[in-house]
């Protein structure tokens, strides 16, 4: 839709040159998402390391608390790096006959001797093709543009503690910024304070009022709190959901595929009969959470 309103309003020249940027951007691997996340974490951390942490070494804060953001971020880097330079688990025709005894298929949401269009082989279960990458991917998550990289077996639970620092990161900021400008203000007293109103009139000092005369303080400081507040809040949340996933042993994939469609699958044979799909791939909590970090083979299943 947003194509076919460019072609109304831009020149056929320039539409040409737009829409090879925009499928260069969305439909093939791209470093633009990359350097935009760098580019959030170093304007934070300049943020924080240039004037929260001098104003907190002034007040004599622990020296291991200002550090641990810093060492969250340098675990951090580590799992990124590991998660976008792994191999995810693309099918080949070297893995692929070891890859497809790997799962059994559950007969509804994968079904056996189903062939990929694009890599012309048979998928195995549990994986799906990815376009960003160019190939099928074992258990198969999602492509994930923040890491340039899809995330599938052997990369998962790199994925899992890149998520777990960047929201323990965004977490130990605004810890350390908020205890920052708390200490501010109760060094300052202003809670016991009173201001005047535009009326004229003598009001005690309220929380809002408290806000506004920080922000004007030190407005880069208070946005930054409230950027990573809500980043805090929306990385919680998901770390949350992935870890629901390990935990079933679902992946993204599947889980949404399970939800589609009211989590049934219709035979062709039989057209009125409704598969409620079970997910059949759960061994248990703790095997399962196992599973993110070493993806089982196919002689271990043959062991079971």
């Amino acid at each position: 839709r947003f194509l076919q309103v460019l072609s109304l309003i831009v020149p056929a020249r320039l539409q040409r040159v737009t829409h090879g940027a925009l499928h260069r951007l969305f439909h093939t691997r791209s470093c633009v998402f990359v350097v935009l996340h760098v580019a959030l974490q170093a304007a934070v951390y300049g943020e924080y390391t240039w004037e929260v942490c001098a104003y907190c070494w002034e007040l004599q804060f622990p020296l291991l608390l200002l550090l641990l953001p810093h060492a969250l971020l340098a675990a951090n880097v580590g799992c990124f790096l590991l998660c976008s330079r792994a191999d995810p688990g693309i099918i080949t025709k070297s893995n692929h006959a070891a890859l497809v005894k790997v799962y059994a298929y559950d007969g509804v949401l994968f079904q056996k001797g189903v062939v990929c269009p694009t890599c012309d082989t048979e998928k195995p279960a549990r994986s799906k093709h990815c376009s960003f990458c160019s190939g099928c991917v074992h258990r198969f998550d999602h492509h994930c543009v923040w890491v340039n990289n899809c995330i599938g077996a052997f990369n998962a639970g790199y994925f899992f503690l890149y998520l777990l620092t960047l929201t323990a990161m965004a977490a130990a900021v605004a810890g350390v910024t908020a205890a920052f400008l708390i200490h501010v203000v109760l060094l300052s007293g202003m809670m016991h304070g009173s201001y005047l109103d535009e009326q004229g009139h003598e009001r005690a000092v309220e929380i809002l009022f408290l806000v506004q005369h920080l922000f004007l303080t030190f407005p880069r400081i208070v946005f930054m709190l409230g950027f990573v507040i809500l980043l805090t809040l929306v990385l919680g949340g998901y770390c949350c959901f992935l870890l629901y996933l390990a935990l079933t042993n679902q992946t993204s994939n599947e889980w949404y595929k399970s939800r589609r469609s009211g989590c049934s699958h219709q035979p062709p044979a039989q057209p009125q009969q409704r598969l409620v799909y079970r997910n059949i791939y759960s061994k248990g909590v703790w095997m399962n959470l196992k599973e993110i970090f070493t993806p089982p083979t196919a002689l271990e299943r043959k062991k079971k």
